[in-house]
């Protein structure tokens, strides 16, 4: 039964190190709906009846219908009876929005906005909370989930973080300027006074680790009470933080030799938790004036101005 291929295929590709855990669903989902339809077989018209089905977006139809391409794919190659969904007449280039990137003024005006807001009784470490979850952000470029994910075992001696098992199953160790550790620890005397037994470094009311829903909302709020961009049609997200740090980070870079450039790339990379430098190399396309930076660079590289 397709079940079981479903099984066995997937359990192939974990023990090669995948993880598959929504492909697993996905497919098991398919092969039911294929059984009940009567197919023994992956049917080309079956895949597509389904995905349209499942399907929100013309790129989730994409994916569902890659993942059941490649497992047609493993089937056919035992079985010629199997079809093989040509799942490419569906894809969609994905467009990535262009970053928003702060200005100092502005981190400035959010992180006075955020040690400003109205207080809440249930909540007392509300400002205190945002305020530093802003500023952590921006000087270490850390992933909003990195940074609620943070525990009190993760700070280590020396100013560094613990960055554990993070989007792509990576750990890292992150360290902070002196000024960023001093500002935390700061935090952590006030945090001291109010938390609970949890030992998430960032907390909501009750003592209860704090969700991305409640940084969101925050968040917006922050944005209007410093007046950052609020005549623009999108509205800037908390993750440009991220985008600003990884930018700057570029700009102030006065190396210029192509082997430092690479080096300063590959650091970078390495710091931000990329698990490929193509997504480092992003921020110099976003950016059209660290574009025109590399480009003079290398200019002056070809006419042997810089050794």
């Amino acid at each position: 039964m397709l079940i079981d291929d479903v099984h066995r295929y997937i359990s192939l590709r974990r023990a090669l190190g995948f993880k598959l855990d929504k492909t697993d669903r996905y497919l098991e989902a398919f092969t039911r709906h294929a059984a009940a339809n009567g197919d023994s077989h992956i049917r080309t018209a079956t895949a597509l009846a389904w995905t349209a089905v499942v399907s929100s977006t013309p790129g989730s139809r994409y994916r569902r219908l890659q993942e059941i391409a490649d497992f047609a794919r493993f089937l056919h190659a035992e079985d010629a009876a199997h079809e093989i969904p040509q799942h490419h007449h569906y894809y969609r280039p994905c467009v990535r929005p262009a970053p928003y990137i702060y200005t100092s003024d502005e981190l400035v005006r959010m992180l006075h906005a955020a040690a400003n807001l109205r207080h809440q009784k249930p909540s007392p470490l509300r400002r205190h909370v945002h305020a530093m979850l802003i500023g952590l952000l921006a000087a270490t470029g850390l992933r909003v989930s990195e940074a609620l994910n943070l525990r009190l075992g993760d700070l280590l001696p020396g100013g560094v973080l613990h960055i554990r098992q993070t989007k792509f199953d990576k750990s890292r160790l992150v360290p902070m300027h002196a000024s960023v550790v001093a500002a935390l620890e700061a935090y952590l005397r006030v945090r001291a006074k109010v938390a609970g037994v949890d030992d998430h470094v960032f907390l909501t009311v009750g003592g209860r680790p704090m969700g991305l829903g409640t940084v969101h909302a925050a968040f917006h709020a922050i944005l209007n009470k410093a007046k950052i961009a609020p005549d623009r049609p999108r509205r800037p997200r908390i993750h440009d933080l991220r985008h600003t740090f990884a930018t700057r980070a570029l700009t102030q870079s006065h190396a210029m030799r192509r082997e430092d450039v690479a080096r300063d790339f590959v650091a970078l990379s390495t710091y931000l938790g990329h698990s490929e430098i193509r997504h480092t190399y992003w921020y110099l396309e976003a950016t059209p004036h660290l574009m025109g930076d590399i480009a003079g660079a290398a200019e002056m590289l070809a006419a042997g101005v810089i050794a």
